[in-house]
């Protein structure tokens, strides 16, 4: 995924709330972008951290910019993808040229497909973000629920790679579980995809001192036969691509 325009380059000064952020341009120029993750952001917003920013296309739009990438003063070296809105088509380019191998043999992808019922729960339906299918139905549909991990918990040279999700407490990721825990009592493929977007991780884990519930569930899950698997994605400040496997660890 090539980033188009060319990024530009500044540093945070603050990230003022979930949505925006305060940006110094290296032309000197102090910006307000939109800030496209509205996590908790562990050790990715430190004032005074290296950013890139992509410029609004939409002359319509209320903030001019939006922040993809970050260089977080905790990790030198580290580049960071910030933009959730961009992990699915991420792990959708990657599927589609073959570098996830567990996820290869489906001749279509659809994106965005209503599935299950409240199950009893109450609520509304949910859309699961990637349903791979063979067209020949040689093999049964697979349901993959993508989710973007930027937190790491022990960034810095000591680091031991471990990167964890959620960053904060979600019921939403939580009852997602519970859905491919349903899909797969069906009969059908659940995968929980892990979308890696720092270079520093080398296992993914789920975190418990954050969301003790989300570690319950996704330990249940994957008693359960969902699939839990994660790749991690090379930076630079031209691209994104999605390409090393990772490990999912439970302890």
């Amino acid at each position: 995924m090539e980033f188009s325009p060319t990024l530009v380059p500044g540093r945070l000064v603050l990230r003022r709330n979930r949505f925006v952020a305060e940006v110094s341009l290296d032309d000197g120029r102090l910006v307000e972008a939109h800030c496209p993750n509205t996590g908790a952001m562990h050790g990715c917003k430190a004032p005074g951290s290296r950013v890139w920013l992509s410029a609004a296309t939409n002359p319509e739009r209320k903030l001019a910019w939006t922040w993809e990438l970050v260089e977080p003063l905790e990790a030198p070296g580290v580049l960071v993808g910030l933009h959730t809105g961009r992990t699915n088509a991420l792990v959708r380019e990657a599927i589609e040229a073959g570098r996830i191998a567990e996820l290869t043999g489906y001749g279509a992808i659809r994106a965005e497909v209503p599935y299950g019922g409240d199950n009893g729960r109450g609520g509304k339906r949910s859309r699961i973000d990637l349903l791979l299918e063979a067209p020949d139905g040689s093999r049964p549909p697979c349901y993959v629920e993508v989710k973007n991990v930027t937190a790491i918990a022990d960034p810095g040279p000591h680091s031991r790679g471990l990167g964890f999700f959620p960053d904060a407490v979600t019921e939403r990721g939580t009852k997602h579980l519970r859905e491919l825990i349903d899909v797969a009592a069906a009969g059908q493929r659940a995968v929980l995809f892990f979308c890696v977007q720092r270079g520093d991780v080398n296992e993914v884990r789920p975190a418990d001192h954050i969301d003790p519930l989300y570690g319950r569930t996704l330990r249940e899950a994957i008693a359960a036969g969902v699939e839990a698997l994660a790749y991690a994605a090379t930076i630079t400040p031209d691209a994104l691509n999605l390409e090393r496997r990772l490990a999912v660890v439970c302890p």
